[in-house]
């Protein structure tokens, strides 16, 4: 059995727990495609280019092997997946875990065998041993004109909070140090079972973002909050990272700060007072760390509004940012919105925003030369250095801390480093002794 993961770490999950049930079931796993009976590909279907990047992989699958599952978000499009590679085996759509299972079983038959089936408790995991993705629902029930997720996921459903707090407690049990709390909308967890507590160790846990964050924070050694939405009940868990039993660390997918623009991308348009509440939010949290993601070029989008936005930037400082040029997606309300922005122009504003949130970054940056941070340990070097990331840092998307003297660390430990240098987007240090 073979798999090639593609998309964001929500697909990441739905890989992972599949891997495990197959597992489970006496599949042994194979690192190449030679050694593979039938190869999984896990696609993602939310952009034009990550639709291509999805085919390339199923036609390299194909060519390699020539026994092809197809699942994930691209699912939703079999018949354009039939259509180029008609001798796929089967495709199914996302988090379909048990029609994905069904077609490996038909497609490799496995003899029952009582002792193949062993698997640890936490399941199979794609990251390292040391930090785990926490997917903690599925669905979404915004609407926004630029997004195809509710029709490719659905609407919201909330896991039960006790069902998210044994996966993390098996999670950290088999060595997880840092658990990265993931859904399409972490801030409307719980709003689909809001009045079904769940009995958790001698008392009662609610499904709610503030109550299973703080439950989290008492489980693992960092607890990371992703996808975020600023609804105001996000006030509440500020607190819980002062306290410091969850990470000063918020992603938040603002996508534009034009009230325009955001009306257009059918998003709330408070602006304002998301300024003033990030300066609330860092008097009680001071190493606060907000990223977020920007949409430049969307349909309509006016040289006005594209400034507003970096003036916004400049007010809102916030530390790390990634940007993305308006791409229609199929299917998605706003390729029907007039006013389409020339590609030239998206790519001279994806510059200028580029260069604002990098000059942004730098200062904030250079700003902690000379402190001493927690650092978790990605990878040590073979000739004594290693790299890691602060609490200000999630894996793959945001910077590093590159360390000397630290060949006696191991991958996973979280240990205090001096910081003697900067740039743009990583930290430079040395771990203090003991």
């Amino acid at each position: 059995m073979g798999m090639v993961s593609l998309g964001c770490p929500k697909n990441l999950v739905d890989s992972e727990r599949i891997l495990t049930k197959l597992r489970s079931d006496g599949y042994a796993m194979s690192p190449d495609y030679a050694g593979a009976d039938v190869v999984l590909v896990n696609t993602c279907g939310f952009l034009d280019s990550a639709k291509e990047e999805s085919l390339e992989a199923i036609g390299e699958a194909i060519a390699e092997n020539g026994r092809v599952i197809v699942t994930g978000c691209m699912g939703k499009e079999a018949e354009v997946i039939r259509a180029r590679f008609p001798n796929v085996l089967a495709v199914t759509g996302a988090h379909q875990y048990e029609e994905v299972v069904g077609a490996v079983h038909d497609a490799a038959p496995m003899p029952p065998s009582p002792f193949v089936n062993l698997v640890p408790d936490a399941g199979l995991k794609l990251t390292p041993r040391h930090y785990s993705y926490l997917k903690i629902s599925e669905g979404c029930n915004h609407r926004c004109s630029f997004c195809i997720i509710p029709a490719l996921r659905g609407d919201l459903v909330s896991r039960r909070p006790d069902a998210i707090l044994r996966e993390a407690e098996k999670l950290v049990e088999a060595g997880t140090k840092e658990l990265l709390v993931i859904s399409q909308d972490t801030s409307a967890y719980g709003v689909d079972i809001r009045k079904e507590p769940r009995a958790w160790k001698g008392g009662e846990v609610v499904p709610h973002m503030t109550d299973l964050a703080r439950e989290l924070g008492k489980i693992a050694p960092w607890v990371r909050l992703h996808y975020v939405y600023p609804y105001p009940h996000v006030d509440q868990v500020i607190p819980l990272m002062a306290e410091g039993l969850i990470l000063p660390y918020l992603d938040i997918p603002f996508q534009h700060a034009s009230p325009s623009v955001l009306r257009s991308m059918k998003r709330p348009a408070n602006e304002a007072k998301v300024l003033e509440r990030l300066r609330k939010w860092r008097e009680i949290a001071p190493d606060l760390t907000i990223r977020s993601t920007f949409v430049v070029g969307f349909p309509g989008e006016t040289e006005e509004d594209f400034e507003y936005l970096l003036q916004w930037l400049d007010e809102a400082q916030l530390d790390r940012v990634g940007a993305f040029r308006f791409e229609p997606v199929e299917g998605a309300a706003a390729n029907d919105l007039p006013g389409a922005v020339p590609e030239e122009v998206k790519e001279e504003r994806y510059a200028r925003i580029m260069e604002k949130t990098a000059a942004i970054s730098a200062a904030k940056l250079q700003a902690k030369v000379g402190r001493t941070l927690e650092v978790i340990i990605d990878e040590v070097g073979e000739e004594g250095g290693a790299t890691g990331r602060s609490q200000a840092d999630a894996p793959e998307i945001d910077g590093e801390v590159f360390l000397r003297d630290a060949g006696h660390l191991s991958q996973g430990d979280i240990v205090m480093v001096e910081i003697e240098d900067a740039d743009e987007h990583d930290l430079y240090g040395v771990p203090l002794a003991g």
